[in-house]
């Protein structure tokens, strides 16, 4: 997924229906491409390509990691 895909524009955090970001990965970590809702702390994996948005697939981040985020978010 790239930050100019317009799904991401639709995409929607599925416990407070607010936006998702795209996080891309950082070549300093091995992370893998997620979309990440900053207001609730919450990250969502991206499986092959595809967003998995079931609220039980969101994984509650700590507040550093929440800081780390931020940095990796798609302008």
């Amino acid at each position: 997924m790239n930050p100019d895909d317009p799904l991401l524009k639709i995409l929607a955090c599925p416990l407070d229906k607010g936006p998702l970001h795209l996080l891309v990965p950082d070549e300093s970590v091995a992370a893998e491409e997620a979309l990440y809702n900053p207001r609730l702390h919450r990250r969502y994996p991206i499986v092959d390509g595809i967003p998995q948005l079931l609220p039980s697939s969101g994984q509650q981040v700590t507040e550093d990691e929440h800081e780390e985020l931020l940095k990796r978010m798609a302008p």
